[in-house]
């Protein structure tokens, strides 16, 4: 495989792996287990003295071939490919951490992110504090002597702040912490994580790079000597290894990534313009709109803008459940980065569970909306957007 490949051919023939029928297609190898010729080689397998797979659960050769392609498109030494994004983001913070341990984290996280640092991290004695991380300045004031990570999500779910990740890295390196991004919101395709210095990123795969819809997933991306000494043992013991069939659906939905997320976000960045002049919504924020508070950065660190769009009606939560239920072509779903135009209410959805305190703090109001732009004709999606917001009550 060529480094000098670019991602559209990466994301095609990146880790392939043919067996002697030399298929054009990836095989599925749906199998629990492998066979060895003797008793000698499953034991020099087992010791690590001969490369080869041992068991699904630590992984097989449709996994294998998801993560090496995975890795040429982030730019990573290693990866391990989990069973949906939440046990990605799980693993990437428990397996490195342990009681008396602390968390800087930024606090607009997706719902079950924030979860597993404020509420299950600290059940095993693992200290977190939540800050607002648009500014430096609270990352460097929440460091104490047992910080360890720092975990944040740019752009963040779901109103799309954008977080100096370059900036954060410093600090963590700095003293001696490790720097955890979620990457879903921007894609591998507009954002590298890693190339500003952080040191871990993980994806729910379920969104973009499956995007059409089909199965869970998750991918765990670091340099080969974290994953060896933080990842390894803790993916191997507590198995939340992915099916190889779902290893395969994301190979072949991530052949059409750059295809699907170029269309995904000019539907976006048009319809974020269409709805930023309309008088039933109060203010639109996307993150390649000059007006999107944190254009600097965006500016320094992101390629493109992104797939989703937040917005905020100006008749509150009836408005907004108004403007959904009117859609046609505009499907009401909590997921994102699909084929298919989604949107939802956060307030009642992905950070229902939040306090009222909480969603306030992140910009959450009753009338937030969230739109996952799809691959659909841009004029059907903005013509759905105007027939359906002519039915909302002024």
């Amino acid at each position: 495989m060529s480094k000098t490949w670019r991602p559209a051919t990466q994301l095609v023939h990146g880790g392939t792996l043919r067996s002697q029928y030399g298929e054009t297609s990836e095989a599925i190898y749906l199998t629990q287990g492998f066979v060895y010729e003797t008793s000698e080689a499953a034991e020099a397998r087992f010791k690590g003295e001969t490369e080869g797979f041992i068991y699904a659960r630590y992984g097989s050769p449709t996994n294998d071939m998801f993560e090496k392609r995975m890795c040429m498109l982030e730019g990573a030494e290693d990866a391990r490919a989990t069973a949906s994004g939440m046990a990605a983001v799980t693993a990437a913070i428990l397996c490195q951490l342990k009681s008396g341990d602390h968390i800087v984290a930024a606090r607009a996280l997706f719902g079950s992110c924030r979860w597993v640092v404020e509420t299950l991290a600290p059940k095993y004695g693992i200290d977190c504090t939540l800050i607002d991380g648009r500014d430096l300045a609270n990352w460097e004031k929440a460091i104490t002597p047992k910080t360890k990570v720092f975990f944040l999500e740019s752009p963040t779910n779901p109103t799309l702040e954008v977080i100096d990740i370059a900036g954060v890295a410093k600090l963590a390196n700095q003293i001696g912490a490790k720097v955890v991004v979620d990457n879903v919101f921007a894609t591998p395709l507009f954002q590298k994580p890693l190339e500003l210095g952080a040191h871990i990123v993980v994806y729910s795969a379920t969104k973009h790079i499956d995007g059409q819809g089909r199965c869970l997933g998750g991918v765990v991306l670091s340099d080969k000597e974290w994953i060896d000494e933080n990842l390894h043992d803790y993916f191997r013991h507590t198995g939340p290894a992915m099916s190889p069939f779902n290893a395969w659906t994301l190979l072949k939905g991530i052949e059409t990534l750059p295809l699907r997320v170029r269309q995904q976000t000019e539907n976006a960045a048009k319809i974020a313009d269409f709805l930023a002049e309309q008088g039933k919504v109060a203010n639109v924020i996307y993150p390649g709109r000059k007006d999107h508070p944190q254009a600097d950065i965006i500016a320094k660190q992101m390629t493109g803008g992104s797939t989703l769009v937040a917005f905020e009606m100006k008749g509150g939560k009836d408005a907004a459940f108004a403007l959904q239920n009117a859609l046609e072509i505009i499907k009401i779903s909590n997921n994102l980065g699909d084929s298919k135009s989604l949107i939802t209410h956060p307030a009642t959805t992905t950070h229902k569970n939040l306090t009222e305190e909480a969603r306030v703090e992140l910009g959450i109001s009753p009338g937030t909306v969230r739109l996952s732009a799809g691959i659909e004709d841009t004029d059907d999606l903005i013509e759905d957007f105007a027939k359906a917001l002519a039915k909302v009550s002024a």
